[in-house]
């Protein structure tokens, strides 16, 4: 065996045990992803009976600046009004551990359930996945380099910023400002 053949075997050697890692963890990834796609499905079985919450299906909800003012709290209308964040820390709903559903404070619409919230540790409400249709992403450059950030769908509120850094089995984080969501306790 000459020296390049030596090289190109060590180097892929690493590549191998991976790939067959990831063939052995690919079954339970699967299983996560149907997990996940059970929980989108059934979100509304966190929904209390009665809850007032706007559906996906209503129109989008477009106010001017003023009428925006006069329906938020400051700190929310600067989060979803003005794109802004808010204190790491300061929301309690990033310690919100009761079964229910978390809505956009702008315009009720449901994002996320508390089935697919988790504790990133980072200060601020973080789920791995959201109800089908609920938000949309754009890219934020505000940093420099580039964020996806995330919106909800039906008022355009600024929700927070996306990140591959989440849990399996989606490997995301929506990294959310607490005071741009209002959280609906089930009941019963």
């Amino acid at each position: 065996m000459n020296r390049r053949s030596i090289v190109k075997c060590l180097a892929a050697a690493p590549f191998a045990g991976v790939a067959g890692s990831w063939a052995l963890m690919r079954p339970a990834f699967a299983k996560g992803e149907k997990a996940v796609e059970e929980l989108q499905k059934n979100w509304k079985s966190l929904l209390a009976a009665g809850a007032d919450v706007a559906g996906s299906a209503e129109p989008p909800l477009k106010l001017s600046r003023d009428e925006w003012k006069k329906r938020l709290p400051p700190e929310a209308f600067e989060v979803l009004r003005k794109e802004g964040t808010e204190r790491a820390g300061s929301s309690p709903l990033d310690r919100e551990k009761r079964p229910g559903v978390f809505a956009c404070a702008g315009c009720g619409l449901p994002l996320f359930t508390s089935a697919m919230k988790f504790d990133s540790g980072t200060g601020w409400p973080s789920f791995f996945t959201t109800i089908p249709g609920a938000i949309g992403t754009s890219r934020d450059f505000k940093l420099i380099y580039p964020r996806t950030e995330y919106h909800c769908a039906r008022c355009d509120g600024h929700q927070g910023h996306l990140f591959d850094d989440g849990p399996e089995p989606t490997g995301q984080r929506y990294c959310n400002n607490g005071v741009a969501l209002r959280f609906i306790p089930k009941t019963g």
